[in-house]
């Protein structure tokens, strides 16, 4: 008899459960950086993820130790301390781990050295700017969450002479085929001929929401660059680089957090290899440069610089 996710406590789950510091299962797989704690399940639910041997038919288990975890016969990789990288994303990459019409993705883009990771939401093929990456699927998870208030920052192309009132009323929010948005941050930055750059910062970021909204508003869009999100911003990360962000340098912004901040309190506990430390980015750049570039320039996501 299988049970779904909905299921409070099956038979399976109580025979698996453990009972020292014990964790949703699905959220340890996200833990170990293998995928996000909503693939875990798929995984959980198609019969792929065994525990001590036995096949998991729920999600809804309590387990203790990863290395008792195996997803399609292989032990789930030991979890190792939390990591996030800033990757500028160039036009033309999916940023799934893999695309089912074939096109490249961003992940097929990392150098040899760099661990499995996950991005922190997503840019469709053909946006490109800042995107988070991190070892952890349930941090990527954590700083997706709206109530965490970490805005979106972009620089938007589109064609058409822009009308500041329109970007004005957008404050307000707006439904299109009664779908709503809610506010938005929209001012006009350039007007070039026929083209016109705009900075636009939301609060969530769904699915082609600027490209959408633009496009009612009578203005398609050409461009779209992502240039920060939260406290950490582009900057001047070269297209096609990914660059570490040192542990102290985004736990000093993310530590009043309690939600994010639990997921890093352990760090001592793992040990990364000096070489872990310091992958080779794709574009090779001054040591004292790049620590430059590491360090974002506000701390508060609120008063972020555009």
């Amino acid at each position: 008899m299988n049970y779904d996710v909905k299921s409070p406590s099956p038979p399976q789950a109580q025979k698996l459960q453990d009972k020292q510091n014990p964790q949703r299962i699905a959220k340890i797989i996200a833990r170990s950086g293998f995928c996000s704690r909503r693939d875990a399940e798929k995984l959980i639910l198609a019969g792929r993820v065994t525990y001590d041997g036995d096949k998991v038919i729920t999600p809804a288990i309590n387990v203790a130790y990863a290395d008792r975890i195996s997803i399609d016969g292989k032990k789930l990789a030991p979890i190792a301390a939390t990591r996030l990288w800033r990757y500028h994303k160039p036009k033309g990459l999916v940023s799934s781990a893999r695309d089912e019409q074939g096109r490249p993705t961003i992940f097929s883009q990392m150098p040899a050295n760099i661990p499995h990771m996950i991005s922190v939401g997503r840019l469709d093929l053909n946006s490109e700017g800042l995107l988070l990456l991190t070892n952890n699927g349930e941090l990527a998870r954590s700083l997706e969450l709206p109530k965490m208030g970490f805005k979106r920052h972009y620089r938007v192309r589109v064609h058409g002479v822009v009308a500041r009132e329109k970007l004005a009323s957008l404050k307000a929010g707006i439904t299109i085929d009664g779908f709503r948005y809610g506010a938005i941050e929209a001012a006009l930055e350039k007007q070039q001929s026929s083209n016109a750059w705009i900075k636009v910062t939301l609060a969530e970021g769904k699915n082609r929401e600027i490209r959408r909204i633009m496009t009612f508003l009578g203005y398609p869009v050409n461009r779209l660059i992502r240039i920060g999100f939260g406290p950490f911003l582009l900057d001047k990360l070269a297209i096609g680089q990914v660059e570490e962000i040192p542990p102290a340098t985004w736990q000093k912004f993310l530590g009043d957090y309690t939600e994010i901040a639990g997921l890093f309190t352990n760090q001592s506990e793992h040990k990364i290899s000096k070489k872990q430390q310091n992958p080779k980015p794709i574009r090779q750049q001054n040591q004292k440069k790049s620590r430059q570039s590491n360090k974002p320039r506000q701390r508060n996501p609120d008063q972020m610089k555009d």
